[in-house]
């Protein structure tokens, strides 16, 4: 404890703690909050985390750093409560003018002239006293090393140490004189007091964790500062003889309980084999028990990599496979990573009811992490009762402690808009965990694959994504589906886990070869803190379903191999392959060439499919555009009527889903329909939303080309489910492929759609089109699923070319034209990544952000970094009768479009996305409507507002929304 003392030249340094300040009055609720008292309730805060949300393992982390068992909890608490130390400095403290008077008046001086000409953060102030006052108390060089990031870091950005000294401008007014060293020095020494240790020296670490751990506790503070930063739950205390850890401790404890912050599950048994049966409600499959076989036999935590086709159930044994390793392993929680929005939706429902199955409470903390969550019923109804702007009630930014450049402790992005809620309980997760930077905190999550990938982007507050992964086992689904770009912040992403030791289990039903040694390269590579790692010796699968689990022997003693197979629940269908080649115009063909040529395309569809479904059946058409869906549409409906259903990107969002749920009823699982039939006859025409995620079975496929792993996806739905009666002619399965010109006896390689090329490129197209005319000139039918991990290391290794010699040239040039394309994606991808090339074995977290990414770091900003395609607009369609607006089903809005509450529903359905080349002068046209700039939910949100011809002229060209078409290009304006 700090007595009352006077230095030698009769300053009170007692009486400088009292009133060194670190919020001022109007954000500490009316009363000041003295510097000391946020630091100890920073670290009273940090207790609570550590008795109610850290992961078990995380607490034997830092128990080992700390010194051993029981020693982690304190150091913990004085980590966090030591990050707001630069406060204490002239920089600072000048701040607020009634404050600085206040300081100036027990005897500390600055000039105030020099001062005020350059800013000093407080948070590199932090680190740059914590340099200079560990060492003196007997610290070692490489943990004061590893410590002071932390604090230098606090406010989103690690800087190199040369940028903590103050700047020589302010000719050493900003740190102040020998009488400001003391008074932070005895401010140090007081709260290290007050939470029990001995001294400085007693609050040593003695082992240097790794840097992905220093990053999880990097944002473990800031996510403790945050909470100590609500002056609702934090108010001020301006009187030094009432600043006392135990105070702060009550403090906390009530803020704690009134946020209903909580962990996930603490500390679970391993589950036994009858435990899948107890969660899902039937015994598992063959494939489900070698996942979680497999999960057993791990002695660390590593890579469990799933490969099983589609419908095998994946999903079901990674949640399994991630019970075993949290229990094994000490994780507390669970991130579930999905390939889109739409898939993310009714996975968050399973992911409820096997939370439940666990514990009924655990529910209620699960998460949805998307940017159109909101969309979601089961989320939204969750949220009945909880304050929607959760930004500004848990802000607590101090307008004189900020960083200039900062976003307000989390609050300058919302994905919650401001104005009050029902006071009623809400059912989901704790409000605190739904701002900003923030979702994957919450001990449960399921989002889009983008939420880990932007943990993986050197943007500010990263460490908040990456503390919330760590200490989760972490779950990705369609991993295959990553491109070039997209990948390279994947492996980013497994590269700390893999050094943070977070287990991670990834799902594919078509993994090419060289993507899994990848991706088992880049954890393992991380889990031994280097720049590179080869994983030699990884066994390739013998057979399909297959596990892969890979993982770090003791004291990093090489890698660890589980490689296993077995046999499907289902039995292989043998496939037939029959080819549709169509008319495809050059580059320069006229627009009336074009739409010739689709017509032609369309006509020979419908014949073809007159023929074959003559006495019934349902078959799926999947084309590669929006347009090429549309036009067969159309065609179809000529010939078929009711009985076709067209499914795409560009129908709005109510309407598609209901379109998606009536596809499922129809023609999904026999055990989840509804009483009815299967329908004698349909039709269902798509885009390549039909390729994950879409439980149908048909009895009949066409679809265009497409490289070897997304046909095979697609050829998935053909004959899906057991029990199903199909019409004679299609009880064998059968896929046409479309999309292409030219014949299998041919010399010339085919040609293929523009828009094909355009997707994915003319090299892979070849490669799939090698494989499927060497099976229709050979007449062998595809044994899927067994054959898949044979076509998908043929359409993405070598050998193409001799199955199409003839072609050698043209793959040659096409295959030198990809790589170069590939080689410029992923370096375009590293000027974002978390680290850059030859700093992935850095010791510390200094200089991390050595360049910022642009933005603030929030989802928006990061979806153009983490994917590089074009960027597309969605918009809310309205109609516009004469003064009047109206939804997209024609009910009444007032003249400025303001919406009542039982209206938000209709309004939001009519949300729907643009293509992608109308984005920029979208984003220049289009504006809310007036009404709806005082919504809570609609403020940013654009109209696309429709004439009474439904359509809209969008810089030169319009667009029109038929009801069952969906948004239609219809060219130039004349």
């Amino acid at each position: 404890m700090v007595g009352r003392f006077v230095s030698g030249d009769g300053l009170d340094v007692l009486a400088a703690l009292g009133v060194l300040w670190g919020k001022s009055e109007e954000k500490a609720g009316g009363r000041k909050n003295l510097l000391l008292s946020h630091l100890l309730d920073t670290a009273a805060v940090a207790e609570c985390m550590w008795d109610g949300f850290l992961a078990p393992s995380a607490k034997g982390v830092l128990d080992d750093v700390a010194g051993g068992e029981g020693r982690g909890r304190g150091f913990f608490a004085w980590l966090c409560g030591v990050h707001d130390c630069g406060k204490a400095t002239p920089a600072f403290q000048r701040l607020w003018p009634k404050g600085a008077e206040a300081v100036r008046a027990v005897g500390l001086r600055w000039h105030e002239p020099t001062a005020a000409r350059v800013r000093w953060r407080h948070d590199r102030a932090g680190g740059y006293l914590l340099r200079a006052l560990l060492p003196k108390a007997g610290w070692g060089e490489e943990h004061v090393e590893w410590v002071w990031p932390l604090v230098a870091g606090h406010h989103g950005a690690f800087p190199d140490a040369h940028l903590l000294k103050p700047p020589s401008r302010g000719r050493g007014q900003l740190a102040g004189d020998d009488h400001w060293a003391e008074v932070q020095q005895a401010l140090l020494l007081r709260f290290t007091s007050e939470l029990g240790f001995d001294g400085l020296a007693d609050t040593a670490p003695v082992r240097v964790p790794s840097r992905a751990v220093q990053l999880h506790l990097s944002g473990l503070i800031v996510m403790a500062d945050w909470i100590a930063s609500d002056e609702r739950h934090f108010g001020g205390v301006d009187v030094l003889s009432s600043v006392r850890f135990e105070e702060a401790r009550q403090r906390a404890g009530r803020a704690w309980a009134e946020l209903g912050l909580q962990g996930g599950w603490g500390r679970l048994a391993v589950p036994g084999r009858g435990r899948f049966a107890d969660r899902f409600g039937h015994d598992p499959r063959p494939a489900q028990t070698l996942v979680m076989e497999t999960a057993q036999r791990m002695e660390a935590p590593g890579l469990l990599v799933v490969e099983a086709p589609m419908g095998e159930g994946k999903t079901k044994a990674a949640l399994m496979a991630a019970e075993i390793l949290a229990a094994k392993f000490g994780a507390d929680g669970v991130f579930v990573g999905m390939p889109t929005q739409a898939t993310s939706d009714p996975m968050f429902t399973q992911v409820r009811q096997w939370a439940a199955a666990i514990d009924e409470d655990l529910a209620s903390r699960v998460a949805l992490l998307h940017g159109k969550r909101m969309f979601n019923k089961e989320w939204r109804a969750l949220l009945e009762g909880a304050t929607e702007n959760a930004e500004a009630r848990f802000g607590g930014v101090d307008e004189y402690g900020d960083c200039w450049d900062d976003d307000s402790y989390g609050m300058g992005e919302s994905g919650w808009p401001e104005g009050e809620g029902t006071q009623a309980e809400a059912r989901g997760p704790a409000e605190w965990f739904l701002g900003a930077k923030r979702g994957l905190l919450c001990p449960f999550v399921v989002g889009t694959i983008d939420q880990l990938l932007f943990a993986a982007t050197r943007t500010k507050h990263v460490m908040l994504r990456m503390a919330g992964l760590t200490g989760k086992v972490v779950v990705l689904d369609e991993v295959h589906a990553a491109d070039v770009y997209m990948s390279q912040f994947l492996k980013e992403g497994l590269r700390w886990l893999g050094q943070a030791k977070v287990p991670v289990v990834l799902l594919s039903a078509t993994l090419p070869p060289q993507q899994r040694q990848e991706l088992v390269d880049a954890y393992l590579a991380g889990a031994a803190s280097r720049e590179e790692f080869t994983a030699g010796g990884l066994p390739a699968p013998r057979g399909y379903p297959s596990v892969t689990a890979a993982w770090l022997g003791p004291d990093t003693d090489g890698p660890r191999f589980v490689v296993e197979n077995c046999a499907g629940w289902r039995d292989d269908l043998n496939v037939t392959l029959q080819l549709m080649p169509e008319s495809i115009p050059g580059p320069q063909a006229k627009r009336e060439q074009r739409q010739a040529a689709q017509s032609m395309a369309d006509s020979s569809v419908v014949t073809y499919l007159s023929r074959e479904l003559a006495d019934g059946g349902c078959a799926l058409v999947i084309r590669n555009t929006v347009a090429r869906a549309q036009s067969l549409y159309a065609e179809l409906r000529e010939r078929f009527g009711d009985e076709v259903l067209l499914l795409h990107g560009r129908i709005a969002v109510g309407p598609r889903a209901d379109r998606t749920a009536e596809c499922l009823r129809l023609l999904g699982a026999p055990q989840d329909k509804e009483r009815g039939d299967r329908p004698p006859r349909l039709i269902v025409v798509a885009t390549q939303l039909a390729e994950q995620s879409f439980d149908v079975d048909a009895d009949l496929l066409v679809t265009d080309l497409a490289p070897i792993d997304l046909l095979l996806q697609r050829i998935g739905r053909l004959h899906r489910h057991a029990g199903v009666r199909r019409p004679v002619r299609l009880a064998a399965p059968r896929v046409v492929i479309t999309g292409f010109a030219g014949e299998v006896p041919d010399a010339a390689a085919p040609r293929f759609l523009a828009a094909s090329e355009f997707i994915y490129g003319r090299y892979l197209l070849l490669r799939s089109a090698a494989l499927v005319f060497g099976a229709v000139r050979n007449k062998d039918r595809w044994s899927i699923p067994g054959q898949v991990p044979e076509l998908v290391a043929a359409g993405y290794g070598g050998g193409c070319e001799e199955l199409m010699p003839h072609w050698r040239q043209d793959v040659e040039s096409a295959r030198q034209q990809w790589e170069t394309e590939q080689r410029e994606r992923a370096d375009k991808a590293a000027a974002y990544l978390l680290t850059r090339r030859g700093d992935r074995e850095g010791a510390t977290l200094a200089g991390l952000h050595y360049v910022a990414v642009p933005g603030g770091g929030g989802d928006t900003d990061l979806d153009a970094v983490v994917r590089d395609g074009e960027p597309s607009l969605e918009v809310i369609a309205v109609l516009q009768d004469g003064e009047r607006y109206r939804t997209l089903t024609g009910r009444a809005l007032t003249f400025n479009g303001d919406v009542p509450d039982d209206l938000l529903d209709e309004v939001l359905a009519g949300t729907v996305r643009l293509p992608a080349s109308y984005t920029k002068e979208a984003a220049g046209q289009l504006t809310p409507l007036p009404g709806w700039l005082g919504h809570p939910r609609l403020r940013y949100a654009q109209a696309l507002v429709l004439d009474a011809q439904r359509g809209v002229v969008v810089g030169d060209r319009r667009l029109r929304y038929d009801q069952d078409l969906g948004l239609v290009e219809e060219g130039a304006v004349a």
